[in-house]
């Protein structure tokens, strides 16, 4: 889908239920309007979840673990942003700023 529309993938590796900087960037960023605006137009959201209490099917798991392998995640949040053909071109984690500075960041991912 990415590769078709032009947009970046974002991913990212989170630990949903039990990581604090996690849930801090999905409150501060990805629940919000700007960013939500943002991504509609110039991303492909995929959630790689860790949770520790939320029950998980065992193929998610092992897929998830297979992501988290493949990208060398050593913690969460890190957020892993792909091209269109598939190559990280950056990775990210939390930052303080809200939408904008997140946003500035991708922008600058986006312009190689």
């Amino acid at each position: 889908e990415a590769k078709t529309s032009n947009r970046l993938l974002l991913v990212d590796f989170t630990g949903s239920d039990w990581c604090g900087w996690c849930i801090k960037l999905d409150k501060e960023v990805f629940s919000k309007p700007e960013f939500k605006d943002y991504a509609s137009k110039n991303l492909v959201l995929m959630e790689v979840d860790f949770p520790r209490g939320k029950a998980q099917s065992a193929a998610m798991r092992q897929q998830n673990e297979q992501l988290a392998h493949q990208y060398q995640i050593q913690g969460f949040p890190t957020i892993v942003v792909l091209n269109g053909d598939g190559q990280a071109v950056g990775t990210l984690g939390y930052m303080p700023g809200g939408p904008s500075a997140f946003i500035a960041e991708l922008e600058k991912l986006r312009k190689g």
